[in-house]
């Protein structure tokens, strides 16, 4: 599974939680690489290579295994309540 499906799900599962767009969108800008823009896929998703290692020490070695749509909501809500001021 690409990033860019695991990012469009990570839209749909937030899509009725808009009390983690806030939160969501800090983790999205802190995963990000810098001028995303200028590269395909032109989103916002993380360099390839980051997000394998972020996806092994996640999960292990499986290159299959992804987040699940809970798992996405669940590491939202953890960055907000890690956030230094939470509004």
């Amino acid at each position: 599974m690409s990033r860019v499906v695991v990012a469009l799900r990570g839209i749909a599962a937030l899509a009725r939680r808009p009390d983690l767009w806030p939160a969501a969108l800090g983790a999205l800008a802190r995963l990000a690489p810098p001028r995303w823009w200028r590269r395909p896929p032109f989103l916002p998703v993380p360099d390839a290579d980051y997000w394998r290692f972020r996806m092994e020490t996640a999960f292990g070695p499986d290159p299959g295994r992804r987040p699940s749509r809970q798992e996405i909501i669940e590491y939202v809500a953890w960055c907000q309540r890690s956030r230094p001021n939470p509004r």
